[in-house]
């Protein structure tokens, strides 16, 4: 079955596209990513605090981004079914969860069934409706001593044992983008360069400490509560006067969250950590990662023959794969849910 999958995370970048090929074995057939206008990436930026019909509108328009981004994608190839994430604005760990995007305007568009809206039937079922890329995780990299850990916007990790552990650890990339956006005017600290030229400050490094952080799995979060207002209260006073200083303490805050979580909420030591997402090519987060994994080695993706930004998309066109043949794709030991269940909603 080839399936493709579009995902845009709380980075809110863009929208990222993947082909596979299901298998056994799986094979990544193409990728690519479509950078949102900046007119709307800013509204989806600030989606919180939209009234209704605004947010209305910008369902919407994000449904009809997401349709043109995967007929471009797919151009005259042949596809079995689309899986899209969509844009979450609002995710209330096991209670309630909004990822907007109309999937039925990439049906109309690619005349391709579409599976969408996959949060909402693992709480149904009990669950923190994330994360859910575990599925996949466990799917292509099978039963190991090692984790995977996606640095988006929030980071999470799936722990490739028997019974598969996955949770998210806290801010991947989201306060750094956030500090960047607001002292510099860019999108994010391209390559770490602005880090690297800052000085920690471990008494901010103290203030951002959050008791989420201890909270065990199940668990799972976003924005709702790493957020510029977070940022702000912790930050702000500093941000003003030393901006490279907050960014590189924000880089390390974000090292330290991933490897603390590891270290309290997984059994055993762990040999290797594979690395992807965004935040893989910030060169100064993955080399304190180097450090605050150890004795873990932290790998790219990239060795694996999937590009950074690819394997969440992917993960989604194999949940609709799954989701076309009436199967489960939630992982109840991560999840928390009482059981498995066939996520997403069909639009033919």
């Amino acid at each position: 079955m080839i399936a493709v999958g579009l995902m845009s995370g709380t980075s809110a970048d863009g929208v990222s596209v993947a082909a596979i090929r299901t298998g056994p074995p799986l094979r990544f057939l193409a990728y690519r990513t479509f950078p949102y206008p900046r007119a709307l990436r800013e509204r989806v930026l600030g989606a919180r605090a939209l009234r209704t019909p605004e947010l209305s509108e910008l369902n919407g328009d994000l449904g009809r981004f997401f349709a043109a981004c995967a007929k471009k994608f797919i151009g005259k190839g042949r596809v079995d079914v689309i899986g899209s994430h969509g844009q979450t604005v609002w995710h209330e760990p096991g209670r309630h969860t909004l990822q907007i995007g109309e999937a039925a305007h990439i049906a109309a568009a690619t005349g391709v069934p579409t599976v969408c809206d996959f949060r909402p039937a693992d709480i149904a079922a009990g669950g923190q409706g994330a994360p859910l890329v575990s599925f996949f995780d466990r799917h292509v990299f099978g039963v190991r001593n090692a984790a995977t850990l996606n640095l988006g916007g929030i980071a999470n990790v799936t722990v490739l044992s028997k019974q598969p552990a996955g949770f998210d650890t806290g801010p991947g990339n989201c306060l750094i983008d956030e500090a960047m956006r607001i002292a510099y005017g860019k999108p994010h600290d391209e390559g770490g360069r602005r880090a690297a030229q800052g000085l920690i400050d471990y008494k901010l490094l103290k203030r951002l400490d959050d008791p989420w952080l201890r909270k065990p799995p199940p668990k799972s979060t976003g924005r709702e509560r790493f957020s510029r207002e977070f940022l702000l209260d912790r930050a702000g006073r500093e941000l003003q006067r030393r901006p490279a200083d907050v960014v590189a303490t924000l880089t390390l805050f974000t090292a330290e969250t991933v490897a603390r979580a590891i270290a309290r909420f997984v059994k055993r030591p762990l040999q290797e950590v594979i690395v992807s997402g965004g935040g893989m090519f910030n060169r100064t987060l993955m080399s304190q990662l180097e450090w605050t994994l150890w004795p873990a080695v932290p790998r790219p993706v990239t060795v694996y023959g999937m590009h950074p930004l690819a394997k969440e998309p992917a993960a989604f066109a194999l949940l609709a794969a799954q989701t076309l043949q009436g199967k489960p794709g939630n992982v109840p030991s991560v999840t928390g849910a009482s059981r498995p269940a066939v996520l997403g909603k069909l639009l033919r």
